[in-house]
């Protein structure tokens, strides 16, 4: 309630999505962190400049974020009509927790090849089932439809967009870097997996 007043139907949508995406990226956080991890593997071959794209992602995380806290804007779910004030808190929410599951389930069957830097590690195995048979870079995927969820909870829609380039700048060069040491290590078996199975998006990448 505001004063004497109910909250608008379409203000209770836009905190029923903030909060439920918050739940998602606590189940994003603390899933991915305490998974159980196998014995730490010995890199082989790595390439550092990779942070840099992770600096870009960081910076379009921050950029939808920002607009919530540091501006105090309301969410732009609040001003829209119930009809799409609640489908758009479904599917926020909805993609949020596949995300969040997504990126999970990859990491988990990465195991010990999982690292912040771009790198091929002593015995690197190229995973092409669970979630790999999907997209070859499920975790990015996964992280991207967290940040669409996000935006669409708490960003203007020119906000999200801006983030979406500024996040997909930095998967481009991550994935760039991370593919040529995949391909330098498995030639011709990596390439006919690249054609088969596409980079993030379906249909798109």
């Amino acid at each position: 309630m505001v004063g004497d007043q109910y909250l608008p139907i379409s203000a209770v949508a836009a905190n029923a999505a903030f909060y439920g995406v918050v739940a998602c990226w606590w189940w994003f956080a603390i899933g991915f962190w305490l998974r159980k991890r196998p014995p730490r593997a010995l890199p082989a071959k790595r390439d550092l400049t990779s942070y840099f794209g992770i600096a870009l992602q960081a910076v379009g995380y921050f950029w939808v974020w920002d607009f919530r806290f540091m501006f105090h804007r309301t969410s732009p779910i609040a001003s829209q009509p119930e009809w799409l004030a609640w489908t758009v808190a479904v599917l926020a929410v909805g993609l949020a927790a596949f995300s969040a599951w997504f990126v999970n389930a990859a990491a988990r069957r990465l195991g010990k090849q999982w690292s912040l830097a771009a790198r091929i590690v002593e015995g690197h195995n190229l995973i092409d089932d669970g979630p790999y048979r999907l997209v070859r870079n499920p975790i990015y995927a996964g992280m991207f439809g967290m940040l669409v969820a996000t935006g669409l909870t708490v960003s203007p829609f020119e906000a999200l967009l801006v983030a979406c380039a500024l996040f997909l700048a930095g998967t481009w060069i991550r994935v760039r870097i991370e593919e040529r040491l995949l391909r330098e290590a498995f030639g011709a078996t990596f390439d006919d997996y690249a054609n088969r199975v596409p980079a993030m998006i379906p249909g798109i990448w």
